[in-house]
């Protein structure tokens, strides 16, 4: 019960991380500059003080170390586009945390369809 727990939480981190990307890009797209940087303080809050600090690199060792890796590229990347008000990297990173996120909800389901 407490793996399924984590899993559902991990995946609302990312849907939560996917709306923002989402929203923010909408904004750049309308030049709403305050709801853009808004939705990416938001986005990099969910990768700093969700998914970064929830993983164990001493357990989840190489996959660890590569999402640490990951989730912190991508904060870079993210407060680039912030500050350049640019939607390239923007783009990387939903390109980027998109098949990561749908690779968690497959573990999930299948540790749901385990149980």
């Amino acid at each position: 019960m407490q793996a399924s727990y984590s899993l559902r939480i991990i995946a609302l981190m990312f849907d939560g991380l996917l709306q923002a990307l989402s929203k923010a890009q909408a904004a750049m797209a309308r030049g709403d500059v305050a709801v853009k940087g808004e939705q990416i303080g938001k986005a990099l809050r969910i990768l700093d003080e969700g998914l970064l600090s929830g993983l164990d690199e001493a357990r989840g060792g190489e996959l660890a170390v590569n999402l640490r890796l990951l989730y912190t590229y991508s904060a870079n990347r993210l407060s680039l586009a912030n500050l350049h008000n640019d939607v390239k990297p923007l783009n990387e990173v939903v390109a980027l945390i998109e098949p990561v996120a749908q690779s968690w909800q497959q573990i999930r389901e299948q540790a749901i369809a385990g149980a």
